[in-house]
């Protein structure tokens, strides 16, 4: 984390997280403006680029606010005790008698302002640079005075936790450019990049003087490597023609290598798989052993230990499903004189970004600067680091000129990785009152991370078309630390006796696969609170009051409490999901009022959150409900398609999402906890929307579907 102070008194703060449209940059600048006692206007957010900004890895898992939030509340506050300390030495008092608001120092009649001590500052910095034991004294004088973990006092806060409006939405409101896509450099070209037809297909050939020969009057060239194909132009339009050309010039070798969609739990139990004890975690030091053999499909679901108590069983499952950003992917690149690369990305991370590039390219690291620009639209891996090397790949034949690439939409929809399909068993012992003895949940998936640099390889799609390709290794799974992947939210927060948590992970996958919003966390909440449901019922008892018993979690308790109190709980054709996200994150649950009469529709969601302190109010609601929306999109509609050779859901048409006379009534009650670490809301509402959307069709019809997405279709087989 990186803040300075500018001679003018404006403070740049460099933090390596990027803004997704998910509003971190507004959130961090009201903490840093708290932190330094300075006024919100003063605060400029630095875009995270290579080249100055620090290495904070990846803007991802709902931890931007939970992990820099504190990191750049403490670096604020050294910045301030270094100018307090200041202002101190030019009034000869001492620095506790010295305040800070707004911007400006205080001392009695005393007045000065960053600006004014700036230059003072930044010469005792040179000094302590040159002579540390010149400025120990001074250095400790700047010591911060915080709370605990760099946490200010409430008294502090002016801008944490009020609805500051988003720094990035005038731009956007006003039509200004501000996307990569609007992203307009001097002497850009624009490229397009031919596709295999299919994911296991290679390029036979190309019809002649489709070669690398210039067409309409030397204005588009065409580029290739092995199986990556793509052109260049001076205009869009051009580029669009050329690649059409192109298509119809280009032979392909194609195999059918894809699964049968609609045996997405025997594809995910063949095998071979790493499976992996998840709860009770295994011993320190084991390590799981990947198992060849072939999973049993599913029968009559897991089986927990025999006992005196009656059994429930139950499997569910979700489908493949896809980013559908509202822009597809996108980004810039120029080779430089000198060999140096520059590349302009909508990526998640701009320092893995550029290690994958530097790999592919065979450059040192430092010989690639990665700027980030925003993009519309960011939901986990999409297609933002694969097009960057699209950009590098074409922009190669063109030294000292921008290139410019946009994926298409079919592209985006078909390339981008998907979020992995997912099988799940549950089963559960249950004593005479209906209360859970045991509890054994088993999950099948492929990985939910091939981001780039995972597994030793770039990860990069266009790096495994190149005549000398790089391999593509089945996805991987987050560590337990970082929240896992197929295993996240799988252990219940209800406290059960005895739980057992199993994961497979398949190692052979013909589809590729990587981090989408919450990962598996929106597979196992849905699983779990149907099961929860479907043990209430079996007990006949309400299903609030049914989890109410089995938790003693007080905040989990006053959000299901919220949740329901705010939705009239009790009224017929509700359904309730619930989950602390990750285990550790923000706690959320959800109440849903859906109709099915041609298809199903959902009315109104109610959700409570408690993200603990809140640091902007609009913020949080924003996010619960985009995250409220696109978890009812993905429960209802989504679902990647596919034959045996080719995904064959490359439009709108046939990978519908929510649309807006769709969208349902979203209401949002924020569970504060000022004295409580600020945690993210990014990924807490996917799994409990999706939950009680299931619940609430379930009563409402009497019939419970366990297979997402609940289509028409999907609700008549059930009755039949």
């Amino acid at each position: 984390m990186s803040v300075s102070v500018e001679p003018d008194g404006v403070i740049l703060v460099r933090a390596g997280k990027v803004e997704l449209g998910q509003g971190v940059l507004t959130a961090l600048a009201q903490i840093a403006a708290d932190a330094l006692g300075a006024d919100l206007a003063q605060v400029r957010m630095v875009p995270a680029n290579t080249g100055e900004g620090p290495d904070e890895g990846l803007t991802a898992g709902s931890m931007s606010i939970a992990r820099s939030g504190p990191a750049l509340r403490e670096s604020c506050a050294r910045v301030r005790a270094a100018f307090v300390a200041e202002a101190a030495r030019r009034w000869d008092v001492s620095p506790a008698e010295v305040t800070v608001r707004g911007g400006e120092f205080r001392h009695g009649a005393e007045t000065t302002t960053y600006a004014d001590l700036a230059k003072a500052v930044l010469a005792a910095e040179a000094q302590e640079t040159t002579e540390p034991g010149a400025t120990a004294e001074a250095g400790a004088a700047a010591e911060p005075t915080t709370g605990q973990a760099g946490e200010p006092g409430a008294e502090a806060a002016v801008f944490v936790g009020v609805s500051v409006p988003r720094l990035d939405l005038p731009d956007k409101v006003a039509g200004r450019p501000r996307f990569v896509h609007d992203l307009r450099l001097p002497g850009q070209l624009y490229g397009r990049v031919l596709r295999p037809p299919s994911p296991a297909a290679r390029l036979t050939g190309l019809a002649p003087n489709e070669d690398g020969s210039t067409h309409e009057n030397g204005s588009t060239h065409v580029v290739r490597d092995g199986s990556f194909l793509g052109v260049l132009a001076e205009t869009e339009p051009e580029a669009d023609r050329a690649l059409a050309r192109l298509r119809r010039a280009a032979a392909w070798d194609e195999h059918d290598t894809l699964p049968d969609e609609h045996d997405l739990h025997g594809y995910l139990r063949k095998g071979p798989h790493e499976t992996i004890r998840v709860h009770p975690a295994p011993q320190t030091g084991a390590t799981p052993a990947p198992q060849t053999g072939a999973t049993p499909a599913p029968q009559t679901g897991a089986t927990p230990e025999a006992g005196a108590g009656t059994a429930h069983r139950a499997t569910y499952s979700r489908p493949f499903l896809a980013h559908a950003s509202i822009a597809p992917s996108c980004a810039a690149a120029r080779w430089n004189s000198d060999g140096s690369l520059e590349v302009w990305s909508h990526t998640q991370g701009v320092y893995p970004l550029r290690a994958a590039l530097a790999r592919v390219l065979g450059l040192a690291a430092d010989r690639v600067e990665v700027r980030h620009v925003e993009g519309a639209g960011c939901y986990g891996h999409n297609g933002a680091d694969d097009v960057a090397l699209d950009a590098a790949l074409l922009a190669r034949a063109v030294p000292g000129r921008p290139v410019h690439v946009r994926w298409s939409r079919r592209d985006e929809l078909t390339w981008a990785p998907f979020g992995s399909a997912m099988s799940v068993d549950v089963a559960a012992e249950v004593d005479a009152a209906g209360r859970v003895a045991a509890w054994t949940y088993e999950i099948w998936s492929q990985g939910h991370t091939s981001r780039p640099g995972y597994a030793g390889v770039p990860g990069l799609l266009a790096a495994a078309h190149l005549e000398q390709p790089w391999e593509h290794p089945a996805a991987a799974d987050p560590a337990p630390a970082a929240g896992s992947g197929m295993a996240r939210n799988a252990v219940p927060i209800y406290d059960f006796p005895r739980v057992e948590v199993t994961g497979h992970r398949l190692l052979e996958t013909p589809i590729r696969s990587s981090a989408l919003r919450s990962l598996g966390a929106f597979m196992n909440v849905f699983a779990i609170e149907s099961f929860m449901d479907e043990l209430a019922l079996a007990a006949g008892r309400d299903p609030l009051a049914y989890r109410l018993d089995c938790l003693s979690d007080p905040r989990g308790r006053a959000v299901l409490r919220r949740a329901a109190d705010a939705a009239g709980w009790g009224r017929p054709g509700l359904g309730l999901g619930f989950a602390r996200y990750k285990g550790n994150g923000a706690y959320c649950a959800a109440v849903a009022e859906v109709e099915a009469e041609h298809d199903v529709r959902v009315r109104r969601l109610t959700l409570a959150v408690d993200v603990g302190r809140v640091v902007n109010p609009d913020g949080v609601r924003n996010q619960i409900e985009g995250g409220a929306i696109q978890a009812a999109s993905w429960t209802l509609k989504e679902r990647v398609r596919f034959d045996r050779r080719r995904i064959t859901s490359g439009d709108w048409e046939s990978y519908p999402i929510l649309r807006f006379s769709e969208t349902p009534e979203v209401a949002v009650e924020l569970v504060e906890h000022p004295g409580t670490p600020s945690v993210g809301a990014g990924e807490a509402a996917q799994g409990p929307v999706a939950a009680a959307i299931a619940n609430a069709l379930a009563s409402a019809i009497g019939v419970r579907v366990r297979d997402l997405p609940l289509t028409p279709e999907a609700v008549l087989k059930a009755i039949e």
